[in-house]
């Protein structure tokens, strides 16, 4: 029986407390709207670094473990790799390796 009545006052509790705590959501404040547009530009600012290292660190890698191909390049004007496999692929500005079919690349102008 005690045991009962010990959970049942726990639970009421409980209760008591998770519905205090929803009553005492922050409103939102100029302060607070400054300093939600201030991360978001952080946040911005940081996916942007973090995109232009992964970018780096992937054509680094992709210069001494693939061979370049010569006179061509990629759609936008990148250059164009051929990894172990003959897979011919570009490094995008987010760093990711993207695969080309043959159609896709083109001639470098000669300068």
């Amino acid at each position: 029986m005690k045991k009962r009545y010990l959970l049942g006052l726990a639970a009421a509790v409980a209760v008591t407390l998770f519905s205090t705590s929803a009553n005492a959501q922050e409103k939102k404040t100029e302060v607070g709207k400054a300093i939600q547009k201030t991360g978001k530009a952080v946040e911005k600012g940081a996916n942007a670094v973090g995109n232009k290292t992964a970018e780096v660190a992937v054509k680094g890698g992709a210069k001494v473990a693939d061979q370049t191909y010569k006179g061509k390049m990629a759609p936008d004007g990148t250059n164009v790799y051929i990894d172990g496999k003959n897979r011919k692929y570009y490094v995008n500005k987010k760093g990711a390796k993207v695969y080309l079919k043959a159609s896709e690349i083109r001639n470098r102008p000669v300068q």
